[in-house]
């Protein structure tokens, strides 16, 4: 385990689309603010947290079932990114970015997941 969640690149990247889904959840329509925009904000501050808290914790067991928690928080965003496009609120290439950083995230916590379940084994 790192010794510091910062160290984390999954973590870096998780809070770089963080930053990325606030810049377009406050281009929703003001009607949005305490729906969709909120929600888009609450779950991608889940995923950089989620992983904090779990190298934060003391067992392996605990920060596999934050990285867990931070799988779902992302699957949330694109979720509601892919939503957001579909009602017309944000451009195409928008989302496409959004998705792409999602991804991104994606793989570093299924690769980061594999090695701490492998020294389980």
């Amino acid at each position: 385990m790192a010794q510091d969640f910062r160290d984390l690149r999954v973590w870096e990247e998780a809070m770089q689309l963080a930053e990325r889904v606030y810049a377009l959840a406050g281009r929703l329509p003001r009607e949005e603010r305490f729906g969709l925009s909120m929600q888009m904000r609450k779950a991608a501050v889940s995923v950089p947290s989620c992983i904090a808290e779990g190298n934060g914790r003391s067992s392996l067991a605990d920060y596999l079932r934050f990285l867990s928690m931070a799988r779902g928080s992302l699957s949330e965003v694109q979720t509601q990114l892919l939503l957001a496009g579909r009602l017309g609120f944000l451009s195409p290439d928008d989302v496409d970015a959004a998705l792409a950083q999602a991804r991104t995230v994606g793989m570093l916590l299924t690769g980061l997941r594999r090695a701490l379940a492998s020294k389980t084994a």
